[in-house]
């Protein structure tokens, strides 16, 4: 291991794209930890474990959209604005006839589209920190108290100029996060939206290890659902290797279908005939189905919350009921993650894979899918069996997604967040970004000829 590390910084350029990538990351992690200058930091921290309601549907949010919305950082949305942004862009590419003709230019029209992206990305950021700063932070936490600090406040309530001051720095920050993952992107090494989440994911991990071992029993307790034994620390422990084992058998899980080229015979000799394969991976959308859905499901209880706080009397029990039964850990969110995991994979394979241009393709070199004639019943095959592949993908994903619903069903004692991180959609991200970035190292180690770190 340590010969294959030193091979990866023998190379300059790979090297100072490692270097770069991680002091970007640590640049994100500084930003991390700086509050808001309105907040009050005593109330904030004395809040954050007894938080129900938007503070629990924020800790969840936060795992997947390197945000920290639980504490009010200038980097507190993250890249949620950014995720949700680019959800819309591409549903919009895909059914707007403007964005699809600028699709079909190429380079150019995704250069064009990505800026229509950024410029939603900062309405957003505008929309989002000032719904945060009004329903969170002056949002009432008992006895008239809420999170901003008194010499920002008049009348017990923070001054519309410190609202406007904190709504820019926190969209200041987000579109810094943006920028700071493109030039992970063009210098550094991997994808820097995703290296981004995962920075925030392995950085709330040991908080969340510390606070299960703080509370364990380490006796045999029988399973006792009230208590934490090493019973349970076996079966966290155990998820934990089964989720990276089966998660890294997924992204290597390929269909491959067999394709034959046709044979041409010119005088003596026979050319072509050579039989291959078409590999058809089963995570073609990899994670961001889950990213897009968890973020996509604070909208709801946002909605919910603030038509609860404005309506009149029955009416507004109903729409509270409903923000409620919008919380992770609750059937209906569950049922809405699994199904909107299941529309973005299929979505999202939609996208990247087309059956009649592959089809087009084989039939224009010469080449078939033995048992299945050129052009359209080719096409028809592999959508067939894309649909196939995605839906076990989709199933898999969804299985992780509610892992932690039923851990904590199971054993109340433990925490929704810890379950998360260490069985569930958080540990999923952050071993598929890692193995994602090896990959990458490692096609550097083979264009120079070097063993690859994953043998």
């Amino acid at each position: 291991m340590f010969e294959k590390l030193r091979t990866v910084f023998s190379i300059p350029e790979l090297r100072q794209k490692i270097f770069l990538t991680l002091f970007l990351l640590a640049i994100f992690r500084i930003g991390w930890t700086i509050y808001l200058p309105v907040v009050d930091i005593e109330a904030m921290e004395g809040s954050r474990n007894s938080a129900g309601g938007l503070g629990a549907l924020l800790e969840t949010v936060q795992v997947l959209s390197a945000s920290q919305l639980s504490q009010a950082t200038i980097f507190g949305l993250g890249i949620m604005p950014y995720i949700s942004a680019s959800i819309m862009f591409q549903l919009l590419s895909n059914v707007y006839p403007p964005l699809v003709e600028l699709r079909k230019e190429g380079e150019s029209g995704r250069k064009k589209i990505n800026d229509y992206t950024r410029y939603v990305t900062v309405i957003l950021c505008f929309i989002q920190s000032f719904l945060y700063v009004r329903m969170y932070l002056m949002a009432d936490q008992g006895g008239g108290a809420n999170l901003t600090a008194s010499e920002f406040e008049v009348d017990g309530q923070l001054t519309f100029g410190w609202q406007i001051v904190s709504v820019l720095i926190m969209t200041s920050g987000s579109v810094f996060l943006m920028w700071l993952g493109e030039q992970i992107d063009e210098y550094g090494i991997g994808n820097g939206i995703s290296l981004l989440i995962m920075g925030g994911i392995l950085a709330s991990m040991p908080g969340a290890l510390g606070s299960l071992i703080g509370d364990a029993e380490l006796r045999l307790n029988g399973f006792d659902p009230s208590k934490v034994g090493i019973e349970l620390l076996l079966v966290l422990a155990f998820l934990f290797i089964a989720v990276v084992s089966s998660t890294v058998y997924v992204m290597q899980s390929q269909r491959r279908i067999p394709t034959q080229s046709a044979k041409h015979v010119r005088g003596r000799r026979v050319f072509g005939g050579t039989k291959q394969y078409m590999p058809l991976r089963m995570l073609q959308a990899g994670v961001m189905p889950i990213i897009f859905s968890t973020t996509l499901l604070i909208f709801p209880y946002l909605i919910f919350q603030f038509f609860g706080q404005v309506a009149p009397g029955t009416v507004a029990s109903l729409f509270e009921s409903a923000a409620n039964a919008f919380q992770p850990g609750h059937l209906l969110y569950n049922l809405a993650n699994v199904g909107l995991i299941f529309f973005f994979c299929f979505f999202w394979t939609a996208i990247m894979f087309n059956p009649k241009e592959i089809a087009d393709n084989l039939k224009e070199s010469g080449a078939f899918i033995p048992g299945h004639r050129p052009g359209k019943r080719t096409e028809e095959y592999l959508d067939r069996v894309m649909h196939r592949v995605t839906f076990v993908g989709a199933a898999f994903l969804s299985v992780i997604a509610v892992v932690p619903t039923i851990l904590t069903y199971l054993f109340p004692n433990v925490n929704y967040m810890i379950a998360s991180f260490y069985g569930g959609t958080g540990l999923l991200i952050a071993v598929s970004v890692s193995y994602d970035l090896i990959s990458k190292i490692d096609s550097y180690l083979l264009m120079r000829n070097h063993k690859s770190l994953l043998e």
